[in-house]
C-alpha cells in the first residue's frame, strides 16, 4: 500500500480505494516479508549512549523475533495474552513487538517514565501476563509486584535476577523458526494507554490493520516516505503511537531503516549531531521537541544534515514554529493530526501541495473528517466544532479495553468524536483550536490555548508556554500563561508586563494573559504534551485559598 508520487493531493485521493487483505499480521510486512525479498537490508541501527553502533539487518530482527516468539509460546503465552514492554527505544523493543505479534499476543507498550502508580494501574487493568523489562524497570516492580498476581513472567533485558528471567539467556535456547500465526486485520495486535490528562488512562485496543490504516497518513507526512536513501529517525519513544506507529512499524514496513538512540533527557545539541552523523533523511518530531530545538543557534548552518522531510503531531505545532523551521531549513514541517484512538487521519504534505502555516493539514485519502456539533451534524466551514472521523476506518481502534459503555460515548452514530475544537476552511484546510476541556471560556469569549501559546513563543525571552482558563467571579475565567523562560532571562514584573504587552499587542484584548507565572518547566504527559489539567487544578487551587485568606480576615 504505497502511494505514487504526485504533486497534487486531488490526483491521489482519486486514485486511493482501501484493499485490506484477508489475512494479515503486522509481522507479515515489517519483517517476513523484507527477510526473504531482501535479507541483509538494514532495518535499525542503534546508536548506543557511547556512540558505538549496533546494526540489525532485517534477516537478523526476524529471526530474533522467531525467538522470542518462541520464548512466549514456551512459557504458556496464547492468542490474546497481553504482553507488556517496559523498555527505552532499541532494537530489542522491536524484537519483542514483532514476536508478540508472531504468536498472536497483544503488545502493550509502557514509557519507561512511568511512576509506581501508573504502572501498577496499567498492568494490573490490561492483565499482563508477561513483562519485559530492564534493571531500572525492575527496581519500580519489586515495589508493586506483590499488588499483580496476574503478572506470572518477568524478563529482564540486563540478565538474570532473583525476580526475572534473562532475555538473552531466553532468547539463545529458543528455535530462530516461527510460523507466524494467522490473523485477520481485526483480531487484536495492540494496546496503548491514552497519556491520561483527563481522568484514569484508557486502553485503546487495535487490531493489526492499524498499521495499514497508518500508512497513507505517514508516506505523506514524510513527502511520500520510502524514497532512495531514506533514513528515519525520532526522539519519540517507542512506548506510544507516535514512536510506534507514526515511525518504527511504517519504516520498516516500506523498508527504510530506522536509527534509534535512548536519550535519557532530550538535548537539542545532539539531536542535530545525531541526524548529522547517522544522515537522517526522515523525523518524526513532536512539536514540543521541535520547539526545544528553536534553542540551538543557526542549526542548518552549524550542522551538515541530509534532512528532506519532517513530520510532526501530538499537539499543535503553531505557526511561530512553522514558520522558524520553514526559514531556517527551507522546507515545511508537515504537521498531522489523529488519537491513540484513530491516528493520522489529518495532514499536510509539501510534496503534495498541502501545507499551511497554522493548520494541521486535509483529510488524509481514505479517511473522513469533518467538523461536527454535539448531535453529529456537519458544519459548514469557518466554524468551529468538534474534530469527527467517520467510521468504518481501518486506523480505528476496536474498543477500550473492558469498558464498552467508554467505548459507546466516543460516537455520535458513525461520527467518531475527538473531543477536540477545530475550524476547517474554504480549501479543506483544519485548523487545531484546543481540546474540549482545554477551552477558556472569559467574558463570553471561547479562547484556545493554542494561538496564545504560539504568540508568547515570538517574544524573545520564551522558551515554553501553556496557557489555561482561570476561575474568575467577573469573567468566568481569566487567561493565565505558565512561562518558561530561555537562558539568560530572568523573572520579573517588568518582564511580565512587557510579555503581557507583547501578547495584548498581537492578539486581542480578551486574549492576552491577564496572569503569568514564570516556572522552570511544564507537567507533561510522557508523549510530550502539556497537562494543562494540572495547571488548570494548581490556579483553582490559588482562587480557593485566596477565597479563605479573605474570610479569615
Amino acid at each position: 500500500m504505497k502511494l505514487q508520487l504526485a504533486d497534487n493531493i486531488a490526483e491521489i485521493r482519486s486514485g486511493f480505494s482501501w484493499n485490506l487483505p484477508v489475512r494479515y499480521n503486522m509481522a507479515d510486512s515489517v519483517s517476513d516479508r523484507w527477510a526473504v525479498e531482501d535479507p541483509q537490508r538494514l532495518a535499525i541501527r542503534h546508536v548506543r549512549e557511547d556512540g558505538t553502533l549496533e546494526d540489525w539487518s532485517h534477516l537478523a530482527l526476524n529471526r530474533a523475533a522467531n525467538r522470542f516468539a518462541n520464548v512466549l509460546v514456551a512459557h504458556g503465552v496464547v492468542r490474546g495474552d497481553r504482553v507488556a514492554l517496559l523498555l527505552p527505544q532499541g532494537p530489542k523493543v522491536a524484537i519483542s513487538h514483532v514476536g508478540i505479534y508472531k504468536c498472536g499476543g497483544v503488545a502493550v507498550p509502557l514509557a519507561s517514565l512511568f511512576g509506581l502508580e501508573a504502572l501498577k494501574y496499567r498492568l494490573s487493568n490490561a492483565g499482563v501476563k508477561v513483562l519485559v523489562t530492564d534493571e531500572a524497570g525492575l527496581e519500580k516492580l519489586a515495589v508493586i509486584r506483590d499488588e499483580l498476581p496476574g503478572l506470572e513472567i518477568v524478563i529482564s533485558v540486563d540478565g538474570v535476577t532473583d525476580q526475572a528471567m534473562g532475555f538473552d539467556d531466553l532468547m539463545g535456547a529458543a528455535s530462530d523458526r516461527f510460523e507466524t500465526a494467522g490473523s485477520t486485520p481485526d483480531d487484536p495486535a495492540l494496546m496503548i494507554y491514552t497519556s491520561g490528562t483527563t481522568g484514569q488512562p484508557k486502553g485503546v485496543l487495535h487490531g493489526h490493520r492499524v498499521l495499514l490504516g497508518h500508512l497513507p497518513g505517514i508516506q505523506l507526512s514524510q513527502n511520500f516516505l520510502g524514497q532512495d536513501g531514506d533514513r528515519l529517525w525520532t526522539p519519540a519513544d517507542w512506548a506510544w503511537a507516535g514512536g510506534l506507529l507514526n515511525a518504527l512499524f511504517p519504516a520498516l514496513h516500506f523498508g527504510v531503516p530506522v536509527v534509534s538512540f535512548a536519550f535519557r533527557k532530550f538535548d537539542p545539541e545532539r539531536a542535530f549531531r545525531l541526524m548529522e552523523a547517522q544522515g537522517v533523511r526522515n523525523a518524526f518530531i513532536p512539536p514540543t521537541a521541535l520547539k526545544m530545538l528553536r534553542s540551538v543557534a543557526s542549526p542548518a548552518s552549524r550542522f551538515d544534515l541530509a534532512l528532506r522531510s519532517v513530520g510532526s503531531a501530538g499537539e499543535s505545532l503553531g505557526r511561530e514554529t512553522y514558520d522558524w523551521f520553514a526559514d531556517e531549513f527551507g522546507f515545511a514541517v508537515n504537521e498531522f493530526y489523529g488519537q491513540t484512538e484513530c491516528n493520522a487521519v489529518l495532514g499536510s504534505c509539501a510534496a503534495a501541495g498541502v501545507s499551511r502555516s497554522g493548520a494541521i493539514g486535509q483529510a488524509i485519502p481514505g479517511h473522513e473528517v469533518a467538523i461536527v456539533d454535539e448531535k453529529g451534524n456537519v458544519l459548514p466551514p469557518e466554524t468551529q466544532g468538534q474534530i469527527a472521523i467517520r467510521r468504518p476506518d481501518p486506523v480505528m481502534f476496536l474498543e477500550y479495553w473492558g469498558r464498552p459503555e467508554a467505548t459507546a460515548e466516543k460516537f455520535v452514530g458513525d461520527w467518531m468524536m475527538t473531543g477536540d475544537q477545530g475550524v476547517q476552511d474554504e480549501d479543506g484546510y483544519v485548523f487545531f483550536v484546543g481540546r474540549d476541556d482545554d477551552i477558556i471560556t472569559s467574558a463570553s469569549y471561547r479562547i484556545g490555548p493554542g494561538e496564545i501559546e504560539d504568540c508568547l513563543l515570538m517574544h524573545p525571552a520564551v522558551a515554553l508556554s501553556a496557557a489555561i482558563g482561570k476561575p474568575d467571579p467577573l469573567r468566568t475565567e481569566i487567561v493565565k500563561a505558565y512561562v518558561v523562560l530561555k537562558e539568560g532571562h530572568q523573572p520579573g514584573d517588568e518582564l511580565e508586563a512587557d510579555i503581557r504587552d507583547f501578547v495584548k499587542g498581537r492578539l486581542s484584548a480578551h486574549e492576552y494573559p491577564r496572569e503569568i507565572e514564570f516556572v522552570d518547566e511544564l507537567p507533561m504527559t510522557t508523549t510530550g504534551k502539556v497537562i494543562r489539567r494540572q495547571l488548570r487544578e494548581k490556579a483553582r487551587e490559588e482562587v480557593r485559598l485566596a477565597k479563605g485568606a479573605i474570610v479569615s480576615l
